[in-house]
């Protein structure tokens, strides 16, 4: 998800909604709204501020696309925001939501105006031609809802007579529900990309990794079954964490215990030349952290301390507590790494014969979900091991841990 194209719709969304308050304020104030008691200005400043409030609440329920729950949730808010006797959203083929009265009769004709106005994809300013002397629905305004793929549908205010402050209005909201029905399409690509970032990961897994360690597991079962049974269990939960198909979030106390297992396997094949040592702050443990983001780190120091090399390989996991941030790290005293190739490999550059998807692919996530500023350090060298040290917010919008029926089970 590109961070600039997000400002610039936030940006855009604000001064919309900034021209849509104003509006909509000199609309409230020329009909008289009553004051909230506390002086907060001129009668247009209080029903600006009002209509701010308004559209905060309308925009959570949009940010999930348009659909009709969406649209059912928004359609009472953006009705207030407006002031206006009737407001339906609608797709290109149907009404997703009305709210007001009138529905019964001008629900039908609703669609035919936004067919005329999804041929000129102009916002357009009509009589609504109804022949029932009780209805006060005179008026319509139909004003086109966009997104990345082009129009998506029509937002159509309804009032009692032709006003040009209210078309107006139902333009600018239009374009501001427009912002936000394209800040849910980014939101969308972006899972549809971490989605793919883990199924890449997954991918890694390497079959070497599998076969070694199931022969691992199959040289206790004569001497040692219930070592072989443990390793079985460790292996069996450690596959069913790592193709778990739900959730972009995990927490760092079910990363560790993967890590464990991953660890757990690697000495049934390494032995003694695997030394681990884990240090955790306890109250770390529950920090949410996108799924799969260290698990990689610590493998790749596996194949460098061991499988690159012939010595003994020491790994040192720690996670401590730093006010509004956990800082982990994982340093290994394994065959280390030219920084220059260190940069070709986080570039997405193939080197060799591995792709080193594991480190680009971390940093990657990491940044997307937190910002640039909280990308990996590495410190590394040729001979002098490798040491990664990761921040993570204790807290940020949007990064949750799973709920306890995401939890997998434990042996």
């Amino acid at each position: 998800m590109s961070t600039p194209l997000l400002a610039a719709l936030a940006v855009a969304g604000a001064f919309l909604l900034l021209g849509a308050g104003w509006t909509a304020g000199r609309l409230h104030a020329r009909r008289g709204g009553p004051g909230t008691g506390v002086d907060l200005g001129t009668p247009v400043e209080r029903a600006t501020f009002h209509t701010l409030h308004t559209a905060s609440l309308a925009a959570p329920p949009l940010r999930a696309g348009l659909t009709e729950d969406a649209a059912r949730k928004a359609a009472k808010r953006l009705r207030s925001l407006l002031g206006t006797e009737a407001l339906c959203l609608t797709d290109r083929e149907s009404v997703l939501a009305w709210d007001g009265p009138g529905a019964d009769h001008h629900e039908r004709r609703a669609m035919a105006r936004v067919a005329v106005m999804l041929e000129s994809g102009r916002s357009q300013s009509l009589r609504t031609e109804c022949q029932r002397p009780d209805c006060p629905l005179k008026w319509a305004v139909v004003a086109p809802l966009t997104g990345e793929d082009g129009m998506l549908g029509a937002l159509v205010a309804y009032g009692s007579r032709e006003s040009a402050v209210l078309v107006r209005a139902a333009t600018e909201v239009a374009r501001w529900v427009s912002v936000q029905l394209e800040l849910s399409e980014l939101d969308r690509s972006r899972t549809r990309l971490m989605e793919a970032e883990i199924k890449a990961l997954r991918a890694q897994i390497s079959p070497h990794f599998i076969f070694n360690s199931l022969a691992a597991i199959a040289s206790f079962v004569r001497t040692d079954p219930e070592r072989a049974r443990e390793l079985l269990l460790e292996f069996a939960d450690f596959t069913r964490y790592s193709f778990r198909r739900h959730g972009e979030f995990t927490t760092l106390a079910d990363e560790l215990r993967s890590i464990e297992q991953y660890l757990a396997l690697a000495g049934a094949r390494f032995g003694d030349r695997l030394k681990v040592t884990l240090r955790v702050a306890p109250e770390v443990l529950p920090l949410a952290l996108p799924f799969l983001c260290l698990q990689p780190l610590v493998e790749n120091a596996v194949k460098h301390g061991l499988e690159d090399s012939t010595e003994e390989c020491r790994i040192t996991i720690a996670a401590r507590d730093a006010g509004s941030e956990a800082v982990i790290t994982i340093e290994d005293n394994g065959v280390g790494m030219d920084p220059a190739l260190l940069r070709r490999i986080l570039a997405g550059e193939r080197v060799g014969s591995s792709s080193g998807i594991g480190l680009p692919n971390v940093d990657e996530r990491i940044r997307q979900v937190y910002g640039d500023a909280y990308g990996p350090v590495i410190e590394t060298g040729v001979g002098a091991g490798m040491k990664v040290t990761v921040r993570i917010p204790k807290y940020r919008a949007g990064v949750h841990s799973p709920g306890p029926g995401d939890r997998r089970p434990r042996p």
